[in-house]
Order: C-alpha cells, then sequence, then structure tokens
C-alpha cells in the first residue's frame, strides 16, 4: 500500500537535489543515469550513459522509488508538478519529461532552476494555472514563487508519478536514477533512488 509518508519522503529528496543545485548549496549531488551492471551488498556498479562504469553505495534505508505511468489527463489547472525542460526551435521551453506530484507534496521545492539532464534543460516545480491545447502539444502555464513559465508538453514527453520501491528491486539490467554525494575519498554514495520498473524507466 503507497503511504502519503513514504511519496512525500520521495518527493522531497528528488525535489531537493534541484533547490541545491539552484541555491549552490554545496556540496552539490553528483547525479547517475544509466543500468545497473551488477549488485554486489550494498554496492551498485551503473553502466551510465556516457559509457563510464559508476560504483554507488545505496545504504540501508536509502529512499527507493520507481515510477507508474500517467497521462496528460491528469494534468489540470492546480496540479502541481515537475518538468526537465530545454528550449525549442522557437525558444519556448519543451518538456522532456513530467513528473505529476502527490497532493502531499506541493509546494516542495518550488522553482525553476538549471538541471542536467541535457544540456541548457531547466526544472520548473510549479502549480498549473492553465492548459490549453497548442499544434505543438498541450502548453501549460506554471507559476511558482517569484514568477511563471510556459512549457509545451510534446506527445512523446513521458509523464509519470511516483511509487515506492525497495532494495530487492536492484537487479542487474534495471534502469537507474541515482542522486549521491562524494565523501572526501570520492566514493559516491546515494541520497535517493529512481529505478525503472514494468517498462517505466527514469526519465529525469
Amino acid at each position: 500500500m503507497i503511504t502519503r509518508p513514504a511519496i512525500a519522503m520521495f518527493t522531497a529528496c528528488y525535489l531537493a537535489s534541484g533547490a541545491a543545485m539552484a541555491q549552490n548549496t554545496p556540496p552539490p549531488p553528483t547525479h547517475v543515469r544509466g543500468t545497473i551492471a551488477t549488485v554486489e551488498g550494498t554496492t551498485v556498479a551503473v553502466n551510465a550513459r556516457d559509457g563510464a562504469k559508476v560504483d554507488v553505495d545505496i545504504p540501508e534505508g536509502t529512499r527507493i522509488s520507481s515510477l507508474n505511468k500517467t497521462s496528460l489527463a491528469a494534468i489540470t489547472p492546480g496540479t502541481f508538478i515537475g518538468t526537465a525542460a530545454r528550449p525549442g526551435p522557437n525558444g519556448e521551453l519543451q518538456a522532456q519529461e513530467v513528473l505529476v506530484f502527490p497532493e502531499s507534496a506541493r509546494g516542495s521545492g518550488e522553482g525553476h532552476y538549471a538541471w542536467d539532464l541535457t544540456p541548457e534543460s531547466t526544472m520548473t516545480n510549479a502549480t498549473v494555472t492553465a492548459a490549453v491545447v497548442s499544434t505543438s502539444g498541450r502548453e501549460l502555464t506554471l507559476s511558482y514563487k517569484g514568477g511563471n513559465t510556459k512549457v509545451i508538453v510534446p506527445p512523446d514527453a513521458p509523464i509519470v508519478t511516483p511509487v515506492p520501491a525497495s532494495q530487492s528491486d536492484l537487479k542487474p539490467g534495471t534502469p537507474i536514477f541515482i542522486s549521491a554525494v562524494k565523501d572526501e575519498g570520492g566514493k559516491l554514495s546515494a541520497r535517493f533512488v529512481v529505478l525503472g520498473k514494468n517498462g517505466v524507466a527514469p526519465p529525469m
């Protein structure tokens, strides 16, 4: 059974990584994206998307989540979302993914800041104040403390919502996104983990 505290813990951690980047709070998180190669104890070796193999410690008790697919129908005025986006051909923001937050996480990490999914990508965590259909997809007006912006969600953009997962879901071949911190020796330790499950890979 999915509990509100479990979802709230995931969303707080997910958003904290972006907030840290926005506020230049040291140390910045290291994001690892790729596929699990091996699991030995609490350490996973990840075949990262840049071709490197990266070892990350995922201690017992680390918050681990997976994602369920949802749809544009779940995004209406008043919905609180997070979306990674990049500039489109005309300068408009084009969503690369959308995470629909549960009501219990409303307001977490609110704002618009740099993100490292791709060059020039941003992350916006905000309330949808308008949603209209455009020739490029659905255009969302997003409002957050201190500003607002518009993002176009193309038909092929992944739209997901978080659900709890566990240490037992860490298996070779599993797509994974990790927000980690380095210790003084350079060892990476996970702050939170989002993994692929039931055919839904982490798009962030």
